[in-house]
C-alpha cells in the first residue's frame, strides 16, 4: 500500500478518486468521522465522493488504498452509489468540525479550528489526530496560529454522561462485530433499534453477521425498505444469501429488486443451492487472479482489509472472467508458499492443483475435505470447470455448531 501516514483534509478537499484500474470514480468532497468520548481520536468512517451529476456518495475507509497529495485510489469492489445521507453520530470534518470554537487546554485560550490531521494509525485505521487552530487576532490581525494534537483541545468530544445515542455509539465503536452483536442482544428492544439505525450501513452489515437468524430479521425489519437493500449490499454475499433465505418470497424477491443489480445476481446465485451443501456454504467473492498475474499482484490483493483471514489465506486463478462463475479454474495458491517467492514470478507457476469441491457436496464431506487437507478455504468449482465460489471454515463451523451457539455464546 502506497499512502501517506497523515494528510490534511483541507488538502485533500476536491482531489481526484480513483478506483484500481486508473479509472477516475469523481472527487473527495469530505470525511466522515465519528466522534468519541473523553480525548479519544475520532475515527475516520468514510469519504464523501462526488460523482456524475453532483451527486454524492459515501465510501468506507475500507476501501481506500491510498491517499497522496495529488489523488486518493479505492481497492477493488463496486461502490454504492446511493446518495450520501449522513446519520447520527456521523461527523463532517469541512462541513461541521472545522470553524468551531474550541478551548486550548495549556492556555485556557478560546480558538477556532481551521484545519484537522488525518492519520493512518498501526491498527489499520484512519483517524483525527491533530488540528490546527487560530486564536483570535486583534486590531484586525490574525491571531496565533496552533498545530495541536487532538487531546489539547476541548469542546469538541461527545460528554462522557448522558444517554444520547451518539454516546452510546461511540462506547460501542470500540468493539468488533461479534462483540457489539452481543452487546445489542442485551439492550431494550427500542434502544437496539436506536443504535442499530444509527449504524453506518457497512458497520451493520459487520453486526448482522454475528446475530441469530431471527434478531437479523427482526432488525432488518426495523429499517427502511431501501435502507435494508443497501445493507444486504454490504453484507458477504453468503450471509445475505442466509438472511433472505429466512424471509417469504415476496419480502426477498423484493429486497433483491431493490439491490444493485451486480451485488443482488451472486446473492441470486447462493440461493439456488441447499443451505447444507458447498454451493449454499460458499462466498462468491474470494480473490481471483488471471493467470498472468504476479505473486506481487496476489499478495496487494490479499492485503484488502474488507478480507477475512480465512478467504486472505489463498487466491484462485482463473481464465477470465474473473467474477464468478469464472472462466476456466486452474488451481489455487497458498499466501505461505506466495511469500517465498519471487514478487515477479507469475502466480500461476505456485499452484496447488487439489481437486475443488462441487457446489452439491453435502456438510459431510465438505467436513472431511478440510480435515483432509488442513484447509482454512477451499475452491467450489462447477460442472463446467468454472470457479463459482469458495467455502471458508468459519462458515463450516457455523453449519456444525447447535443453531444456538451464539446465544450460548453470549450468556457464557
Amino acid at each position: 500500500m502506497s499512502t501517506v501516514t497523515r494528510a490534511y483534509v483541507s488538502r485533500l478537499a476536491g482531489l481526484p478518486v480513483f478506483d484500481p484500474n486508473g479509472d477516475r470514480v469523481g472527487r473527495l468532497r469530505d470525511v466522515v468521522v465519528a466522534m468519541r468520548v473523553g480525548t479519544a481520536c475520532p475515527r475516520a468512517l468514510g469519504l464523501v465522493v462526488e460523482v456524475v451529476a453532483r451527486r454524492r456518495i459515501f465510501v468506507p475507509m475500507g476501501r481506500v488504498t491510498t491517499v497522496d497529495p495529488g489523488a486518493v485510489v479505492l481497492s477493488s469492489g463496486t461502490l454504492n452509489l446511493k446518495r450520501f445521507e449522513q446519520r447520527r453520530g456521523e461527523t463532517l470534518v469541512l462541513g461541521e468540525l472545522l470553524d468551531r470554537t474550541v478551548t486550548i487546554r495549556e492556555s485556557g485560550r478560546p480558538a477556532t479550528v481551521v484545519d484537522a490531521g488525518m492519520e493512518h494509525t498501526r491498527t489499520g485505521e484512519w483517524q483525527i489526530t491533530r488540528l490546527a487552530v487560530q486564536e483570535p487576532g486583534r486590531l484586525g490581525r490574525r491571531g496565533q496560529l496552533h498545530q495541536l494534537a487532538w487531546a489539547e483541545v476541548e469542546g469538541l468530544a461527545l460528554s462522557e454522561t448522558g444517554q444520547g445515542t451518539e454516546t452510546l455509539l461511540a462506547t460501542y465503536r470500540e468493539l468488533n462485530a461479534a462483540d457489539l452483536a452481543h452487546a445489542l442482544q442485551d439492550l431494550p428492544v427500542k434502544r437496539r433499534h436506536e443504535v442499530a439505525e444509527a449504524l453506518d450501513d457497512e458497520r451493520l452489515a459487520d453486526v448482522l453477521g454475528e446475530l441469530p437468524g431471527g434478531e437479523q430479521i427482526t432488525i432488518l425489519g426495523t429499517l427502511e425498505e431501501r435502507r435494508a437493500a443497501d445493507v444486504l449490499e454490504e453484507m458477504d454475499p453468503d450471509d445475505a444469501a442466509d438472511l433472505l433465505a429466512e424471509l417469504s418470497n415476496v419480502d426477498r424477491d423484493r429486497l433483491l429488486e431493490l439491490m444493485e443489480p451486480g451485488e443482488a445476481e451472486p446473492v441470486r446465485q447462493l440461493l439456488k443451492y441447499s443451505e447444507d451443501t458447498a454451493g449454499g456454504m460458499m462466498t462468491s467473492e474470494p480473490v481471483i487472479l488471471a493467470p498472468d498475474a504476479t505473486i506481487a499482484e496476489a499478495l496487494a490483493r490479499v492485503r484488502e482489509p474488507e478480507l477475512t483471514p480465512s478467504l486472505a489465506s489463498q487466491v484462485y486463478v482463473c481464465r477470465p472472467p474473473s467474477a464468478t462463475p469464472t472462466g476456466r479454474y486452474l488451481g489455487l495458491a497458498h499466501i505461505q508458499r506466495l511469500l517465498r517467492e519471487p514478487p515477479s514470478t507469475l502466480v500461476s507457476g505456485a499452484l496447488d492443483d487439489l481437486e475443488p469441491l462441487r457446489p452439491e457436496a453435502p456438510l459431510a464431506e465438505v467436513t472431511r475435505y478440510f480435515a483432509t487437507y488442513n484447509l482454512v478455504a477451499a475452491p467450489v468449482v462447477d460442472e463446467q470447470g468454472r470457479l463459482v465460489g469458495a467455502v471458508s471454515v468459519d462458515d463450516v463451523l457455523d453449519h456444525l455448531l447447535p443453531e444456538d451457539w451464539r446465544e450460548r455464546a453470549r450468556r457464557g
